[in-house]
């Protein structure tokens, strides 16, 4: 942390209705994400760039959104501003397709101010989608936090206990059991490992399906990681997360009032919506849909003896 000012700055023009933090929310694990979080109405998110570690600064100042950063890759994520708070997302077409089904159209008016963010930044993502598979909210965070912490440092800027992400190749070079005292097991640890060992290749992929191939082709990594990846990396609407244990269930009770659904049935009601499928999913659980629930929560595990 530094206290010294912002070393770039840049002042966007958000569209009418634009919810900034609706819109960003999707960039942080919870209100005390260590890389990416609200202080005082400013969103603050750290990263690694290739100029060198670098923090974005978002704040209202009345249309307007003004963007500043700071550190060593500040011009690089003023640059890439606009993507980070999703005014470079699509959204046209989209009222149409919605208009199609009466719960999708009116979630399309409802949150019209929503946008898919799109940092460009691959490996932080994947590292926090790694840490997430099959386990829950809060295991999830735990590990995500620990690792974070662990490996990463102070990020530039203002806010202090803000942490750039860690070095992939620092991950890559970590053996398993390192992460064992962070609630991850020796599975997702190996797969975070192989996953940093081929960050410099993934980081270089022109768009989602090319980064969906790349990581799918690493062992451990199926559609469900790769798809919470590049719906936030690449601004993908598409991106569905099959696999997931509650999307389908979810989809199946809003647009077809089933109490439980699988992949299939989830994919079938969402494909008058392609294109814009991994929207529909998203403002599905902005608006707290949810099917109902039965059987015992998972439980928090730990392997810091194993």
């Amino acid at each position: 942390m530094t206290g010294t000012g912002p070393t770039a700055r840049r002042v966007l023009h958000p569209p009418a209705g634009y919810h900034l933090a609706g819109s960003l929310r999707l960039l942080a694990m919870g209100m005390h994400d260590p890389c990416a979080r609200f202080v005082d109405g400013t969103f603050w998110w750290a990263t690694r760039t290739p100029e060198g570690p670098g923090t974005l600064g978002l704040r209202r100042v009345g249309a307007d959104l003004v963007a500043e950063g700071h550190g060593p890759g500040a011009d690089w994520v003023v640059e890439h501003a606009d993507a980070v708070a999703g005014l470079r997302d699509d959204v046209s077409g989209f009222a149409e397709l919605a208009a199609g089904h009466p719960v999708v159209a009116r979630l399309a008016r409802v949150y019209r101010g929503l946008r898919l963010p799109a940092t460009g930044c691959l490996f932080p993502r994947l590292l926090r989608a790694i840490l997430e598979q099959k386990v829950t909210g809060k295991e999830a965070y735990r590990a995500y936090a620990a690792t974070v912490r662990h490996f990463g440092a102070p990020a530039p800027g203002p806010i202090p206990k803000l942490w750039t992400p860690p070095d992939p190749e620092v991950i890559a070079a970590a053996p398993y059991w390192v992460f064992h005292p962070f609630g991850v097991e020796q599975r997702r640890a190996e797969t975070l490992r192989r996953a940093a060992a081929e960050a410099g290749r993934l980081e270089r992929c022109a768009d989602a399906a090319e980064a969906t191939r790349r990581m799918t082709a690493i062992a451990g990594i199926g559609p469900w990681t790769a798809a919470e990846v590049v719906r936030t990396v690449f601004g993908d609407p598409d991106a569905v997360s099959v696999g997931d244990r509650h999307i389908p269930n979810t989809v199946a009770w809003a647009l077809a009032g089933e109490v439980r659904g699988d992949d299939a049935r989830m994919l079938a009601l969402l494909e008058p919506f392609r294109g814009h499928r991994g929207r529909v999913c998203l403002l599905l659980e902005v608006d707290g849909r949810q099917a109902p629930r039965f059987g015992p929560r998972m439980p928090l595990r730990s392997f810091a003896r194993y």
